[in-house]
């Protein structure tokens, strides 16, 4: 879970300094959101929500779909979405395997401010929106990502069952031979 995450603060190809597992985290990191990105109804989505959402719609997407997710959990997942929570929260990792002191700052900020037990609520990705809008370096209306999804909340929603009816299949043959794999 933790090197998937750390996916977001590696660049370039290169990954041989890092371990096996910080490998595998990346790559599916990179795996998700390159399908993402170019799942054919995501990108109609995208172009959609784009005059509302100039230059941050992609990005509008990912906290739309974190948040239905968060939302829609049981139908995605075994797992009790507040015991998945604090199942990755009470995992004891070594700092030192994540040599990235902006992951461990980021890290720190979401769990104290519990921001995946937010994620389930428009409070969560107003909260989302807010956050990730302030860490972009170019001025943006990522804060009005909200507002957008509720004027478009059903198409939203059509098009995130659609991806997840796909993704999950996709990515448990992914995972079965990428990650789960000691090669």
């Amino acid at each position: 879970m933790y090197a998937n995450i750390f996916g977001d603060f590696v660049k370039g190809k290169d990954l041989s300094h890092l371990s096996q597992l910080l490998q595998k985290g990346i790559k599916l990191h990179r795996k998700i959101d390159d399908y993402i990105d170019h799942h054919p109804a995501v990108v109609k989505l995208t172009h959609h929500l784009y005059k509302q959402l100039p230059k941050v719609a992609g990005i509008a997407v990912d906290l739309y779909f974190d948040y239905l997710l968060a939302k829609n959990w049981k139908k995605y997942h075994s797992s009790d979405y507040i015991t998945f929570i604090q199942t990755f929260e009470n995992t004891e990792i070594n700092r030192e395997t994540f040599p990235k002191q902006k992951f461990w700052n980021v890290l720190d900020r979401m769990k104290a401010g519990e921001w995946l037990k937010h994620s389930q609520s428009l409070y969560g990705l107003k909260k989302s929106s807010q956050g990730v809008s302030n860490m972009i370096s170019f001025e943006n209306v990522l804060n009005e990502a909200p507002e957008v999804f509720l004027q478009n909340e059903a198409m939203i929603e059509e098009t995130f069952h659609q991806f997840m009816k796909e993704a999950i299949p996709y990515f448990d043959r992914y995972i079965k031979e990428n990650i789960l794999t000691n090669t």
